[in-house]
């Protein structure tokens, strides 16, 4: 007989769930969806067996339940199957990225048959919704495991094998060791990024062609501005209690930056940056981490016709799938008029030995 697995949200996260969940042949997937054409495509596609709107009714069919919804969202359904008739043992996971509430609210649950895992995988896009979600978004990212006081290690590893075909790579933590290291290297950088955009704007009025000047570095250090708004403003309000420490942490070192270049302190500045530096360079360069990946090659190129097209066809000529082509015209610290961008890691450094055996100079910034 084969396990009914609820997916409820089929966005990107919870699209490229399904879509892995679909590999094993000894589950039948119900989806469930606010946007009817979501499911008929996912239905279409075969990523889910059947489609659902009413969620105690799919709840009492399924064996487990994955929670891809808003934080706030999820904390509601968690209220509603507490309340459930059910006939059978329901194991529940989400993929929130603040754990504190959602296993606050797990951690209440009193129900017999319930069971909860928290669950919060390090990967994403820029990107939204079920045509941004893709088969291999998890692949070698950390997916962090935070289990309910109701739920043990043979909870745990039941998520791991459903999840199996993402080639993701588990880890355990508490909630509050999971929220701390989320609102450092997640959550808060998308706050400063937002507060770089607005700065940038804030200065078009003085210089107009900032816009243009900003096409380059500018873009890629804020590309996570270009998220969910909605999405993230849960996800602020949801973590507000660190990321207001943290805010405080950052204008008292914006505020130290600023006595080093008031008072002429160089050497000090150099320490600054010197340590940021060593620190960053340290950082693995293969591994997903909680900010979605890019992966990119500058291609230094000739500006003549065909020029483009040459690279280009080399690369598909290798059936290298090319997600994004653009030229810079701002490239300070980088060697190459053209950057292409892969899906990929493998992509990347594949097409950069290609392109390399045609004596093009290519640059992967690490």
């Amino acid at each position: 007989m084969k396990q009914k697995i609820l997916i409820v949200g089929l966005g990107l996260i919870g699209g490229s769930i399904a879509m892995n969940v679909s590999k094993k042949e000894d589950v039948f997937i119900i989806g469930m969806d606010g946007d009817e054409e979501t499911l008929n495509m996912a239905l279409k596609q075969g990523v889910i067996d059947q489609a659902s709107f009413n969620f105690e009714k799919a709840a009492q069919e399924a064996d487990i339940c994955i929670l891809a919804t808003p934080i706030s969202i999820t904390i509601d359904y968690i209220h509603q199957l507490e309340s459930m008739d059910l006939n059978k043992p329901l194991l529940v996971t989400d993929v929130s990225s603040v754990k504190n509430q959602v296993l606050e609210a797990a951690n209440r649950l009193s129900h017999p048959f319930l069971s909860f895992v928290g669950g919060h995988p390090m990967a994403g896009s820029h990107k939204h919704g079920y045509t941004a979600a893709k088969p291999h978004l998890f692949e070698n990212a950390i997916y962090v495991l935070t289990p309910s006081v109701h739920a043990d290690e043979k909870e745990a590893d039941v998520i791991k094998d459903l999840l199996s075909e993402t080639k993701a790579r588990f880890v355990t933590f508490t909630t509050q060791e999971h929220d701390e290291m989320t609102a450092v290297i997640s959550h808060f950088p998308h706050l400063i990024a937002s507060s770089l955009v607005h700065q940038a704007k804030e200065w078009e009025g003085t210089h107009p062609y900032i816009k243009q000047m900003a096409a380059g570095g500018f873009k890629d250090i804020t590309r996570i501005a270009s998220s969910n708004p909605k999405l993230w403003q849960d996800i602020f309000f949801q973590n507000k209690k660190l990321l207001i420490a943290m805010l405080d942490d950052w204008i008292g070192e914006m505020e130290r930056i600023r006595t080093y270049l008031s008072e002429g302190e160089k050497e000090k500045t150099y320490q600054y940056l010197s340590d940021a530096k060593l620190y960053r360079d340290g950082l693995p360069t293969k591994d997903k981490g909680a900010i979605p990946s890019f992966y990119d090659i500058y291609v230094d190129i000739h500006d003549q016709p065909g020029a483009i097209r040459d690279v280009i066809g080399i690369l598909a000529e290798e059936a290298i799938s090319i997600k994004n082509i653009q030229i810079l015209e701002i490239r300070e610290g980088i060697t190459g008029v053209l950057r292409i961008s892969f899906a990929t890691s493998e992509e990347q450094w594949k097409s950069k030995e290609i392109l390399d055996h045609y004596q093009y100079e290519v640059m992967i910034q690490q």
